[in-house]
């Protein structure tokens, strides 16, 4: 699938400026699978296993106060790069860049101050999104074939390069991705700063009216408890989780079952807007 191509469709099909994808790319498919919130949690857990970019998000407010709003606006930002306008998907690059260009973290080991928008920082994010897009969507059941997971990643190149990572760094096939993460476990480990971090997204705080007059909290653990069950063995054992494949059998059960009773939902209940005119143009184009 080609989004250049998914571009030009789009631009025949609403009469709108052409965004960096289109209907025709497997980026679409992938970001407006009903499961794509529950990946972004699993990329979130995924992240905390690096101690630097666990120590930058601790220095800069970290989960304990901020983990709705560094949900939702990783939301926005990926639903902006995917669904919009190319100039305001750049425009919304580049005002990311500017942020992480001023931000400084404090390494807890060494005491060395180190800049946020370090390439290789900036990648182990970006590697976490994607590639938790990509497995969860699969995973779920998404009807997403080998050829067309690593087009997903090769289209994936221009998103990382838009907020800074060189091209030439970035996995561009699902076996690019399988050995980035090989090379880059031994700087992994849980550290204090992303036991305290996930405990807060696991059980973030709420509201007293919330928490007491709605299933609120359960719903969202048992979201935060599939997010963890559906990382890989190597990331679960650094967890202190089970690692068995019974744990992946039964996440793999689960996600099927849940995408499934999304899909069955009402369509003004299946996502926000863009993601609903995504999907009926995607079926559009599919027609």
């Amino acid at each position: 699938m080609d989004s250049g191509a998914g571009a030009e469709v789009r631009d025949e099909l609403t009469g709108a400026e052409p965004g960096l994808f289109g209907p025709g790319s497997v980026t679409w498919q992938v970001h407006a699978d009903p499961v794509f919130p529950i990946a972004g949690v699993r990329a979130l857990i995924l992240q905390a296993l690096h101690p630097l970019t666990m120590a930058a998000v601790a220095q800069q407010r970290g989960f304990d106060e901020d983990s709705w709003g560094r949900l939702d606006r990783t939301g926005r930002y990926v639903s902006t790069v995917t669904y919009s306008p190319a100039a305001q998907a750049r425009r919304s690059a580049a005002q990311v860049r500017g942020i992480h260009r001023k931000l400084r973290g404090t390494d807890p080991d060494t005491g060395e101050t180190f800049r946020l928008d370090r390439p290789d920082l900036l990648l182990w994010v970006h590697c976490c999104e994607v590639e938790s897009f990509l497995s969860t969507a699969r995973r779920a059941g998404a009807p997403i074939t080998a050829e067309a997971a690593d087009d997903y990643l090769r289209e994936q190149v221009l998103a990382a390069t838009l907020i800074g990572i060189p091209q030439e760094m970035v996995p561009a096939s699902v076996a690019e991705m399988a050995q980035y993460f090989q090379d880059v476990r031994p700087e992994l480990r849980l550290t204090d700063a992303a036991r305290r971090g996930v405990r807060v997204l696991a059980l973030p705080p709420m509201p007293k009216r919330v928490r007491l007059l709605t299933p609120a909290r359960p719903a969202w653990a048992g979201l935060a408890g599939m997010a963890f069950a559906l990382l890989p063995n190597w990331a679960r054992r650094l967890y202190r989780l089970p690692g068995l494949p019974t744990t992946d059998l039964a996440a793999t059960g689960a996600i099927r079952a849940l995408r499934a009773g999304l899909i069955a939902l009402p369509e003004r209940f299946s996502g926000p807007p863009e993601v609903r005119q995504a999907r009926a143009q995607i079926e559009q184009q599919a027609g």
